[in-house]
């Protein structure tokens, strides 16, 4: 594997060298951090590397998840390209310290996106957006977030496939190396499976390009679905969709909310789940809890869209046939459903969430319901909401993603929904109790896979064991040993356990 050809880079290495422990030397995590920040300040510059300042206390705390928000890194790294990156992880490798990296922010995951002790890569500084229409590609640097993507793309009538929570405007570009679920996810795939090439900075800071027919093509499949595990990726390069321009209005659909009937519109989605497999349709349904003042008051939305100029009855009938408390439905641009959920980026809560797979039966959809409904009235004085959402997964999808060369999920067929267990703690709580923690894993528990589906790294639990979930984890456990044989991501980096 050859570095990436970047002159000064090459004097970086020798200069950190000469810097590095003797091999086999331990330090402690908060000395370690100390050396790293030390002599990347030198080599990138205090533009670049922040110990503190306006600008580090702002990326510092913007984590969307206050757990995330109370860290406070050694220092943080500004790159804007890719060579930044590479500094910055040769530098951290030799010096043996904790990092970690972020993109969008938008992790519930405690400690996926920041460190304490340790050195922060933030991608604030590297948010380019293109589209080649020669190659028919969009290129994506890290630090995008789904919403300016979809905006700064809608002129030429294509879009990416996003991440599932990037139908949230604020996340950002990294949850395609979860999957990723979209909109258009039952026509084109996992948004992981438009990828095209991936710039990469391994944990040693070695720069490689990563195709599907290139010598790096096992790490390429390994990042469709292998987090933030195999290295950083510093530019994305996606097959584009074309869904038209904002005059076209090729899709059909909207919000339908419901504030009872739970059982009607639990039926509905298990069935929807279970027969559904046009790659025309999507739907979200989130059964969210909103607890104000003690008060629990029940909202069912469902998103449902079309591509096509109505929504069919065969297929959206029993949704259409309970009486909801209201419905927004009408001819939509692809631009106006990818807005459908906002930005959702409100800070200053503790957020958490759990991951689930369910097929397409009614009593699994009954007992989820019925156990995250009994949480959320047992638990209720520690939360100002909770939700249980439903996103089907079709053949169609998986189809979709074995035509383009397949991820490292390999979810073994369609008809099933990825599952997210959330809940947003009330404001004042920095962290989730002891008790509460206990209570989150009875709940998963008690919601279980079922056999043989995946769970959808994107909206895990950090405990859940996603990558053993996958049907190629075995593959995914070599390909992890071959780049990063000293283990040094999963030892320095927190993020997916498994490997």
């Amino acid at each position: 594997m050859a570095f990436g050809s970047h002159s000064y880079f090459h004097g970086a290495l020798h200069f950190l060298a000469a810097q590095s422990l003797t091999a086999g030397a331990q330090k402690d995590a908060h000395q370690a951090a100390t050396d790293a920040c030390a002599s990347l300040s030198t080599l990138l510059g205090a533009s670049i590397v922040q110990s503190s300042g306006p600008a580090y206390d702002l990326a510092a705390t913007n984590a969307w998840n206050l757990e995330n928000a109370e860290y406070q890194p050694t220092c943080i790294v500004f790159p804007s390209t890719a060579a930044h990156v590479q500094t910055a992880m040769t530098g951290i490798y030799e010096a043996e310290a904790n990092f970690a990296v972020q993109a969008g922010s938008h992790s519930a995951m405690k400690g996926w996106n920041t460190v304490q002790d340790g050195v922060l890569i933030i991608f604030s500084n590297m948010q380019n957006i293109s589209y080649d229409a020669t190659e028919d590609t969009i290129i994506l640097e890290p630090g995008v977030h789904w919403h300016d993507a979809y905006v700064a793309l809608a002129p030429y009538g294509v879009a990416p496939v996003g991440a599932l929570i990037g139908r949230v405007g604020d996340v950002g570009t990294g949850l395609i190396l979860g999957g990723g679920l979209s909109w258009l996810s039952p026509s084109e795939g996992y948004g992981a499976d438009t990828l095209k090439a991936v710039d990469v900075v391994l944990a040693n800071g070695t720069f490689v390009t990563a195709t599907a027919t290139n010598e790096y093509s096992d790490l390429f499949r390994a990042l469709k679905g292998g987090g933030n595990r195999f290295g950083i990726v510093t530019r994305y390069e996606l097959s584009a969709v074309h869904t038209g321009t904002q005059e076209d209005q090729a899709f059909y659909g909207g919000t339908i909310l419901y504030d009872s009937n739970a059982e009607a519109v639990l039926n509905a989605t298990a069935k929807y789940v279970r027969d559904v497999n046009d790659p025309n349709a999507v739907i979200l349904m989130s059964f969210i809890n909103v607890i104000t003042d003690g008060v629990i008051s029940p909202m069912y939305y469902l998103w449902a869209f079309y591509k096509g100029s109505e929504l069919p009855t065969e297929i959206f009938g029993d949704f259409l046939s309970i009486p909801s408390a209201f419905s927004q439905l009408g001819p939509l641009s692809y631009l106006d459903v990818a807005l459908t959920l906002g930005l959702a980026g409100e800070r200053g809560f503790v957020q958490h969430f759990g991951a689930s797979s369910l097929v397409g039966d009614e009593s699994l959809y009954l007992d989820a319901f019925y156990h995250w409904n009994n949480f959320t009235v047992a638990h209720q004085e520690y939360f100002n909401m909770t939700t249980l959402a439903f996103t089907p997964i079709p053949q169609t999808q998986i189809d979709a993603g074995h035509a383009k060369g397949g991820n490292i999920i390999d979810a073994p067929h369609g008809q099933f929904a990825a599952v997210q267990i959330y809940e947003t703690f009330n404001a004042g709580i920095t962290e989730i109790p002891a008790d509460i923690h206990a209570a989150i894993e009875a709940l998963l528990t008690s919601i279980p896979p079922s056999p043989g589906l995946p769970l959808y790294l994107n909206e895990c639990d950090s405990e859940q064991r996603v990558f053993e979930s996958y049907g190629d984890y075995e593959l995914l456990q070599t390909i992890y040993a071959k780049y990063d044989p000293t283990r040094f991501n999963v030892e320095h980096c927190q993020g997916p356990i498994g490997l």
